[in-house]
Protein backbone atom coordinates (compact mmCIF):
# COMPACT_ATOMS: atom_id res chain seq x y z
CA UNK A 1 0.00 0.00 0.00
CA UNK A 2 1.27 3.56 -1.02
CA UNK A 3 1.10 6.55 0.75
CA UNK A 4 -1.68 7.78 -1.33
CA UNK A 5 -4.06 4.78 -0.26
CA UNK A 6 -3.00 5.15 3.79
CA UNK A 7 -4.40 8.23 3.72
CA UNK A 8 -7.63 7.50 1.34
CA UNK A 9 -8.17 4.94 3.88
CA UNK A 10 -7.23 7.13 7.01
CA UNK A 11 -9.44 10.24 5.44
CA UNK A 12 -12.58 7.44 5.04
CA UNK A 13 -12.47 5.61 8.50
CA UNK A 14 -12.44 9.59 9.77
CA UNK A 15 -15.57 10.45 7.67
CA UNK A 16 -17.41 7.40 8.90
CA UNK A 17 -16.63 7.73 11.92
CA UNK A 18 -18.11 11.66 11.51
CA UNK A 19 -20.88 10.39 10.17
CA UNK A 20 -21.48 7.56 13.00
CA UNK A 21 -21.44 10.48 15.45
CA UNK A 22 -23.91 12.80 13.85
CA UNK A 23 -25.72 9.20 13.00
CA UNK A 24 -25.68 8.75 17.18
CA UNK A 25 -26.68 12.36 17.94
CA UNK A 26 -30.05 12.98 15.36
CA UNK A 27 -31.17 9.67 17.14
CA UNK A 28 -30.80 10.98 20.26
CA UNK A 29 -32.43 14.00 19.45
CA UNK A 30 -35.06 12.75 17.70
CA UNK A 31 -35.31 9.86 20.77
CA UNK A 32 -35.92 13.12 23.22
CA UNK A 33 -37.82 15.38 20.96
CA UNK A 34 -40.39 11.93 20.78
CA UNK A 35 -40.29 11.30 24.56
CA UNK A 36 -41.22 14.73 25.09
CA UNK A 37 -43.72 15.30 23.13
CA UNK A 38 -45.37 12.09 24.15
CA UNK A 39 -45.27 13.08 27.88
CA UNK A 40 -47.35 16.30 26.60
CA UNK A 41 -49.48 14.42 25.12
CA UNK A 42 -50.38 12.14 27.74
CA UNK A 43 -50.72 15.22 30.48
CA UNK A 44 -53.24 16.58 27.39
CA UNK A 45 -55.18 13.50 27.62
CA UNK A 46 -55.32 13.16 31.07
CA UNK A 47 -56.53 17.08 31.40
CA UNK A 48 -59.29 16.37 28.87
CA UNK A 49 -60.69 13.61 30.89
CA UNK A 50 -63.40 14.77 32.76
CA UNK A 51 -64.76 16.75 29.79
CA UNK A 52 -64.61 14.43 27.51
CA UNK A 53 -66.59 12.28 30.15
CA UNK A 54 -69.03 14.83 30.81
CA UNK A 55 -69.39 15.00 27.04
CA UNK A 56 -70.09 11.70 27.01
CA UNK A 57 -72.30 11.66 29.82
CA UNK A 58 -74.59 14.54 27.99
CA UNK A 59 -74.63 12.30 24.94
CA UNK A 60 -76.15 9.68 26.25
CA UNK A 61 -78.46 11.01 28.71
CA UNK A 62 -79.86 12.72 25.52
CA UNK A 63 -79.58 9.85 23.22
CA UNK A 64 -83.21 8.90 23.63
CA UNK A 65 -84.23 12.37 22.49
CA UNK A 66 -82.07 12.38 19.44
CA UNK A 67 -83.27 8.48 18.66
CA UNK A 68 -87.08 10.20 18.68
CA UNK A 69 -86.28 13.02 16.37
CA UNK A 70 -84.75 10.62 13.84
CA UNK A 71 -87.47 8.54 13.96
CA UNK A 72 -89.98 11.73 13.09
CA UNK A 73 -88.00 12.38 10.38
CA UNK A 74 -88.43 9.13 9.59
CA UNK A 75 -91.82 9.18 9.51
CA UNK A 76 -91.69 12.53 8.00
CA UNK A 77 -90.24 11.34 4.97
CA UNK A 78 -92.17 8.54 4.54
CA UNK A 79 -95.08 10.57 4.51
CA UNK A 80 -93.55 13.72 2.30
CA UNK A 81 -91.74 11.83 -0.69
CA UNK A 82 -90.24 15.26 -1.36
CA UNK A 83 -88.19 15.41 2.07
CA UNK A 84 -86.21 11.88 1.03
CA UNK A 85 -83.62 13.06 -0.26
CA UNK A 86 -82.45 15.08 1.90
CA UNK A 87 -82.84 12.33 4.17
CA UNK A 88 -80.57 10.42 1.96
CA UNK A 89 -78.29 12.88 2.00
CA UNK A 90 -77.33 12.66 5.66
CA UNK A 91 -77.55 9.26 5.42
CA UNK A 92 -80.92 8.33 7.71
CA UNK A 93 -82.66 5.03 6.13
CA UNK A 94 -86.30 5.07 5.43
CA UNK A 95 -86.45 1.51 5.72
CA UNK A 96 -84.29 0.28 8.73
CA UNK A 97 -86.12 -0.33 11.96
CA UNK A 98 -86.40 1.96 14.60
CA UNK A 99 -83.65 1.70 17.26
CA UNK A 100 -84.80 0.45 20.36
CA UNK A 101 -83.32 2.96 23.81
Amino acid sequence: MSLDTDSEISALKNQVFTLLLALIVVSGTLTVYLYRQASITGKDINAIKPQAQQLIGAFNKDQSLMISFVNQLVDYGKAHPEFRPVLLKYGINLNAPAPAK
